[in-house]
């Protein structure tokens, strides 16, 4: 699939981190398992890692994205052309030479974010450079395809603990719904299981994004051969 000049792989597989959710006795040992997880990610051809630590202070964010996209760099070389985007922090992610930056609702406008990519100082990124939304509903999808936005996660179209505030589920009707109304990716995300991926490809999801399914697998490169094989 190609948009903007862009070319994305089909279907899109999005691991997005919550190192949070992984047990450890302290947060040194959680990043050290984050890593392992992103190298392992990357290495099973995931196509996109979403950073998304909220908690993370802009240095300690920074020196996340540095070392992931060090980790990843060594696996691309083997092969496997995997990108880092960054929730939230375009700062960061040009500062870093991240893929993207993924903006939630309470982000900056997706529209502003293409005027600062528009300047002069961001010319050599911005032809490459990926900007994802987050979008809960058919009237903010078509928002964001319409001011800019590279791709969409649209969700939870399952139930998920993560995604509990958000509302309930919203379902592969919806989903299917703003797959017909936008022109740009929509990854399918919110309690997407192995078994359910299948359902929100055929209903016009162009990938699924996840945080469980992709960090809590112990074998990563199977089930990427196996959604793959879904497609």
């Amino acid at each position: 699939m190609s948009h903007r000049g862009k070319t994305f792989p089909s279907p899109i597989l999005c691991y997005v981190t919550d190192r949070k959710s992984l047990a450890s006795v302290s947060d040194a040992v959680r990043r050290e398992s984050l890593l392992k997880r992103i190298t392992g990610a990357a290495a099973a051809g995931v196509d996109w890692i979403q950073l998304r630590e909220k908690d993370l202070t802009a240095k300690e964010f920074s020196s996340l994205a540095r070392e992931a996209l060090a980790q990843t760099g060594r696996a691309n070389r083997r092969g496997f052309p995997t990108q880092i985007l960054l929730n939230d922090r375009l700062d960061i992610a040009l500062s870093e030479r991240a893929a993207g930056v993924h903006l939630g609702e309470k982000s900056l406008p997706v529209r502003e974010v293409r005027k600062w990519l528009g300047a002069q100082a961001y010319r050599a990124v911005r032809g490459n450079f990926l900007v994802g939304v987050s979008c809960h509903s058919l009237e903010s999808a078509v928002s964001a395809a319409q001011n800019g936005a590279d791709y969409i996660f649209f969700g939870p179209v399952f139930a998920t603990p993560s995604k509990e505030a958000f509302g309930k589920a919203q379902g592969l009707p919806l989903l299917a719904e703003i797959c017909r109304s936008v022109s740009i990716p929509v990854l399918a995300i919110g309690g997407v299981t192995r078994e359910d991926a299948a359902a929100c490809l055929a209903a016009g999801a162009a990938g699924i994004a996840a945080i469980r399914l992709f960090q809590e697998t112990a074998e990563l490169r199977s089930l990427v051969q196996a959604l793959r094989a879904r497609s």
